[in-house]
């Protein structure tokens, strides 16, 4: 029988440390399966059936025998292969029934938790800080284990560190409730929570994305959020282990949160189509998410969109290149799977010779390996039919192949069968012909990009193209300049209103205190999109006087002067 710990439990190194037997037969795990139940209304529920995270490495020391464990999991979730060393968790598959529970208690808790003091609230983001870094090895390794190399899994936590950091913390409170005296009046402008708010995360990054559900339970809302389960180990430790104990240290009703492991249309229809659903906050396609938004609204429930986004890097005739070329390499971060990664660049003609040369020089230092490998910055790409589909049309199109462009092997030598792809530069010379190009219009998803070198124009009127060119995206996460112009930074600054986050002569995925981590406008947000603070998007504003005295109505319309 599986030996199984609840919660808290140790997450598992690779099968090397595990002990794992060479001869190719199962060896016995020597320490319990971290397993997890639905979490609904402050209790695990049984669920139904259980959905196994087998290790990212196991994929990369051996495919098959992965893939069959995985198969055999799958068809039989009670098997005796759950003891296989590759076998890092177990989350309980939710029924329909613990679905609804889940809302219904996130309704009754709602109400309660909204009438919980500001200043209360509010620390649960502050302990929240303390337990991650308490728990920080854990939650990296955590990461790892579904794949994210340790380099990208330290920049996902530095992102939470930022959001709840005191000076963002402080920030938040300043805009949530605000007070002035006039006439005898205390006028307060304040933000109220909207109720039930149910979180969808995404595949590439469940965790830190579900640890956003922190921000909307701070504003005053019960979440419920969905572990993908594709792999839902990860949101299961963050809010399972980490939050609902603070959940609980500050007072909160049970109800607060609730997590559950389950179908993902299933699951979305529920929360449209419950009376007892305010917010549904959804991160995906852009695609699904238009639709999404168009059946929330009608449905009326306020979409909270976080979707694709097709971010361009700027550069300058007058950019540091070096460090500019540093930034645009970490498109190929993660192999591109990341929304908030560069997608685009735009090069000044006086510049583009040099600057791609500097790439070249950069995109060496990008490679595979296993995740757990403090140099490797690539992620396996498992479906990369597209990628060479991309990659073609640009080259029919008149693109030029600058590097790369080949599937490899984890030692980084090209081959047929590699389940990497090697980071990939293309030049698209012409603005018209670039827009042509969906390796310009869209998201690629993959470790590839174009450099896009505009037509020579006089100085005034490429600062236009450039300013165009980023407003006219159709997307809008986040864009970012790299120059050493004063004039030409404030004109940017001042006209690029395409997009959620700009940064100028700075790391474009980098994160900082204050400002947002996600949100944009266009394809990525949708009609209401912005910047997103999730303590805001989920919460509304008011306006509230209160008079220490009695005040005549008559006086107050029409004041004291009866001509």
């Amino acid at each position: 029988m599986t030996s199984t710990t609840y919660g808290h439990g140790v997450v598992p190194g690779s099968p090397e440390r595990e002990g794992a037997d060479a001869s190719g037969t199962a060896p016995v795990r020597d320490r319990p399966l971290l397993s997890y139940r639905s979490y609904i209304g402050g209790e695990d529920t049984a669920g139904e059936g259980w959905v196994y995270t087998i290790s990212s490495r196991s994929l990369l020391e051996d495919v098959f025998s992965s893939i069959s464990l995985k198969r055999e999991l799958e068809r039989n979730p009670d098997s005796p292969s759950a003891e296989h060393p590759y076998v890092v968790g177990r989350v309980a598959a939710a029924t329909t029934e613990e679905i609804d529970l889940s809302l219904e208690a996130a309704a009754q808790a709602a109400p309660r938790w909204a009438m919980v003091p500001l200043e209360q609230r509010l620390e649960l983001g502050a302990l929240f800080r303390e337990t991650l870094l308490a728990n920080r090895q854990t939650f990296l390794d955590m990461l790892v284990a579904e794949g994210h190399p340790v380099k990208l899994a330290r920049w996902e936590l530095s992102c939470l560190l930022e959001v709840y950091c005191p000076e963002s913390i402080g920030w938040y409170h300043k805009r949530m409730h605000s007070e002035c005296e006039y006439r005898g009046r205390r006028l307060i402008s304040r933000r109220a929570p909207d109720g039930v708010v149910c979180l969808n995360p995404p595949q590439n990054a469940p965790a830190p994305s579900a640890a956003l559900a922190v921000l909307a339970m701070m504003a005053g809302n019960a979440v419920v959020v969905r572990a993908p389960r594709s792999i839902p180990l990860s949101t299961m430790y963050v809010l399972r282990d980490l939050v609902a104990p603070l959940l609980e240290k500050i007072g909160a009703p049970p109800g607060t949160l609730n997590v559950v492991c389950s179908n993902p249309r299933q699951t979305m229809d529920r929360w449209v189509e419950s009376p007892f659903v305010d917010d549904i906050f959804y991160i995906g396609g852009s695609e699904e998410g238009m639709r999404f938004q168009a059946k929330a609204i009608a449905n009326g429930k306020k979409p909270i969109l976080e979707l694709a986004g097709n971010d361009t890097i700027a550069v300058w005739k007058d950019a540091d290149l070096e460090k500019a070329a540093e930034a645009i390499t970490e498109s190929f971060y993660g192999s591109g799977q990341i929304c908030m990664v560069p997608n685009s660049v735009l090069a000044h003609p006086d510049i583009a010779d040099a600057l791609i040369e500097q790439i070249k020089i950069k995109v060496r230092g990008i490679r595979p390996g296993y995740p757990e490998d403090e140099n490797v910055l690539l992620s396996p790409v498992r479906r990369s039919e597209k990628f060479f589909g991309l990659l073609n049309q640009a080259l029919e199109g008149g693109a030029e192949l600058i590097c790369g462009g080949h599937r490899m092997e984890l030692d980084g030598t090209p081959s047929e069968t590699g389940v990497f792809l090697e980071p990939t530069v293309l030049r698209v010379d012409g603005l018209p012909r670039a827009r042509e190009l969906e390796v310009v219009q869209k998201e690629t998803f993959f470790p590839l990009i174009p450099v896009v070198v505009p037509e020579p124009v006089p100085h005034n009127e490429m600062r236009e193209l450039f300013v165009d060119y980023i407003n006219s995206n159709a997307y809008g996460l986040r864009n970012s300049l790299w120059s050493g112009s004063p004039r030409v930074i404030d004109q940017f600054v001042l006209r690029v209103v395409n997009g959620g986050l700009l940064k100028v002569n700075d790391s474009h995925i980098g994160f900082l205190p204050y400002l947002p981590s996600h949100g944009g406008t266009g394809l990525t947000g949708g009609v209401f999109g912005e910047a997103n603070y999730p303590m805001l998007k989920t919460s509304h504003l008011q306006g509230v006087s209160v008079s220490a005295e009695a005040i005549s109505p008559y006086k107050a319309v029409f004041g004291d002067d009866e001509d």
